[in-house]
């Protein structure tokens, strides 16, 4: 069969966006997600976005993202603005738009500039049962002591719609094979039995961090707006950064603004933008084992 798509990128987090809301989540999108995230083999993204039909009273539409292995994610800080960016720039010319989530409620975007968007993203938590960790004691789960991929770490644990491990290192954020091998450790590690989306964080000013990403389900990618919001978080919670100031978080593929504010809500400022459209061919297929 043929889908219609549109590629999108925030702060170079690409996701494939499939427009459902005349017809619903499809019966495949798990499956269809692996197909067309492969890189080099199929169209190529950390991910696939559909749109559909509202959930909640005066959404503009409803937001699923699927993981480029099949699994669901609750939120995508990124991928809500490319949503919002799609919407207005697919006849919801508003510049206030609403999108809902099955599992982290409505998410209220607002247009702040050409191609720029700032998503509200609710409270954060630093709480073991919110984050989905074991065997860490109880909240907050700050500087906690954790042995993984061979070495010891100081980490900290927020939920921000998604659940992220944050680390400070004293140097540069590591990137490549040593990014790889150690996010992999973390996010699989008997602590979350879940899984886990990892950050590393380097303060470079007191309102900057520079940080690399392991994303749950999709490994090192360019950017994530939920782990801007949990560097971020993390950094306010250690006396590292100030609330209510816009904090920078540098990231391999563009900077990110976050707003800590006093009552635990968070703002996430950041870029959205449209690269190419076209049409994949793709076979109906059964979702992959253990992922609905």
């Amino acid at each position: 069969m043929k889908l219609n798509f549109t590629k999108m990128q925030g702060a170079g987090n690409d996701y494939i966006y499939v427009d459902c809301r005349a017809r619903g989540l499809p019966p495949d999108a798990a499956a269809w997600a692996v197909q067309l995230s492969r890189r080099h083999y199929s169209v190529g993204a950390d991910g696939v976005i559909y749109l559909c039909p509202p959930l909640l009273p005066g959404g503009d539409a409803a937001m699923r993202m699927f993981n480029s292995d099949g699994s669901e994610g609750a939120m995508c800080g990124n991928g809500v603005r490319c949503a919002a960016e799609f919407l207005y720039t697919h006849g919801l010319r508003r510049d206030c738009l609403h999108i809902d989530t099955p599992r982290a409620g409505q998410r209220t975007v607002r247009r702040v500039g050409d191609g720029l968007w700032q998503v509200e993203m609710g409270r954060f938590s630093a709480a073991g049962a919110d984050v989905g960790a074991v065997g860490l004691g109880g909240a907050p789960l700050l500087d906690v002591p954790l042995c993984a991929g061979g070495r010891s770490w100081r980490v900290n644990c927020l939920a921000v719609g998604n659940p992220h491990c944050v680390i400070f290192t004293q140097g540069a954020p590591p990137a490549g094979p040593e990014l790889a091998a150690y996010g992999r450790a973390l996010e699989h590690h008997p602590a979350f039995p879940g899984g886990i989306n990892v950050e590393f964080v380097q303060q470079v000013s007191p309102t900057g961090l520079a940080v690399t990403v392991w994303e749950r389900g999709s490994g090192a990618t360019l950017a994530c707006g939920t782990g801007a919001c949990a560097c971020a978080a993390a950094a306010v919670l250690t006396g590292r950064c100030a609330r209510s100031v816009p904090i920078l978080v540098q990231m391999p593929g563009g900077t990110l603004e976050v707003q800590v504010l006093r009552d635990d809500t968070l703002l996430l400022t950041g870029d959205a933008a449209a690269t190419f459209s076209g049409t994949a061919l793709i076979q109906p297929c059964k979702a992959p084992p253990g992922v609905v």
